[in-house]
């Protein structure tokens, strides 16, 4: 393996593109499924387009509490370094990334990679895109050899268990009344508490394959694999795409459940004040972030509803032009983290979570997508996801979150938590292929 560039590395990186008319998005799949044995650690797919990657051309990593500027920087330094060779695709080089959703309290570590190699669908079309820090001397072809040998294992899915992690559900739930009760005194408008299980399996736990499974069941979500975390979120935080930014907002849910149809669910989520409520300070918050960044910004007047298998969501779409030379890591940076992952106002929210939720979010909730040598790219929030056990590959651990606000009612919470915890159970199911 190429050694990776680190953080204050000065050496050139060369990249080169490579036009691959006969591989699909069912091809990058097998890949992702295939994983260890393909070498895919990162992977980002929606709908009939993707990524999957593997290897480490560049890595930023850093201690807990250094800030997604400290990766920005890194990342505006290695753009300067890349030398394009054999590049006939117009393909810009991609790195992967997650972020934790508060520096300040935990055990994580967020990471930024500039992968060896990435498989990347789009507009039709696929093309290898290549990395390293010594001229290129073996053919793409030679990896696209190799590639193509690689299918999933054939082996099941191993049965696992669950507990509760920190709070369990009764806990939590008299957590969630702290947190009105808080609401209610006038400390802060709304809160965002998260609760924590962990899934153990009886055999080391398969990322790339529940990746699949999540595109599987979520096309509508973006699913992601980047360094051991894992998931199918419906929350774009942003994403940047020639200028042009997007962010859509989800806060106020309502779960799937019984013969109840999706007409009635959406007309109950619509005129539920407390889900309007909580959707009103997620889209100011966000809207009041991008504004310093961005011109031209378009904030409809009220949200649509997200039909998902499991849940519905209110969402609104928040468009705008960036300023020029505004890359999508410093949007990122001024949008994490929103009231719909923390709360209003967000300084004493993110203190509230510390003191009631009683666990370490790592990742979960923090901004996770990638980064392009254009400054283009996309980034969710690490929502419906699970983050593997560093000291235990059979170990999955599982987040759901709810937005608290004066009129939340903790048994309600809970259920919806339980509701967000449906995709990833789902994807751990064992014996299906």
């Amino acid at each position: 393996m190429i050694a990776p560039l680190l953080v204050h590395s000065t050496t050139p990186l060369f990249v080169r593109s490579t036009l691959l008319d006969d591989l699909g998005l069912d091809d990058l799949l097998d890949l992702l499924e295939a994983g260890p044995a393909a070498g895919v650690e990162y992977a980002w797919v929606r709908g009939d387009a993707g990524a999957v990657a593997g290897g480490v051309a560049a890595r930023w990593t850093a201690g807990p509490g250094d800030p997604i500027s400290g990766a920005s920087a890194w990342w505006a330094g290695v753009r300067e370094r890349l030398e394009h060779t054999e590049d006939s695709t117009g393909a810009a080089a991609l790195a992967f990334g997650s972020f934790c959703f508060d520096p300040d309290h935990t055990s994580a570590v967020p990471v930024l990679v500039l992968p060896e190699w990435v498989l990347l669908r789009r507009h039709g079309r696929t093309v290898l895109v290549e990395a390293s820090t010594t001229p290129f001397t073996a053919p793409a072809a030679t990896r696209v050899r190799r590639l193509r040998t690689l299918r999933p294992p054939a082996t099941p899915s191993p049965a696992w268990q669950e507990r509760a992690e920190g709070l369990d559900a009764d806990a939590w739930a008299d957590r969630v009344a702290q947190g009105v009760k808080r609401i209610l005194d006038g400390d802060l408008e709304k809160v965002v508490l998260a609760r924590q299980v962990t899934a153990t399996a009886e055999a080391p736990v398969q990322l790339g394959r529940l990746a699949r499974r999540l595109h599987r069941d979520y096309p509508r979500c973006w699913t992601f694999l980047v360094d051991g975390l894992v998931g199918a979120s419906p929350e774009m935080l942003v994403r940047r795409e020639e200028g042009l930014v997007t962010s859509r907002v989800l806060a106020g849910t309502i779960g799937v459940h019984g013969a109840t149809t999706p007409e009635t669910l959406a007309a109950a989520l619509t005129s539920s004040s407390k889900d309007l409520q909580e959707h009103e300070y997620a889209v100011a918050s966000v809207a009041s972030a991008l504004s310093e960044y961005c011109t031209g910004m378009n904030v409809p007047d009220a949200p649509y509803v997200l039909e998902l298998p499991n849940v519905l969501h209110l969402a609104t779409d928040v468009t705008a032009v960036s300023r020029t030379g505004t890359t999508v890591l410093e949007l990122v940076e001024a949008l994490h983290p929103s009231a719909a992952v923390c709360g209003t106002p967000t300084e004493v929210a993110r203190r509230l979570i510390a003191e009631l939720e009683e666990l370490d979010r790592g990742r979960y909730s923090g901004p996770v997508g990638w980064v392009d040598s254009e400054g283009d790219g996309a980034w969710a929030i690490a929502l419906r996801c699970g983050e593997l056990d560093r000291d235990d590959p059979r170990s999955l651990r599982l987040y759901a979150g709810c937005g608290i606000v004066a009129d939340s009612d903790p048994d309600a919470e809970v259920a919806e938590s339980e509701a967000k915890l449906v995709p990833m159970r789902g994807a751990l199911a064992p014996g299906q292929p």
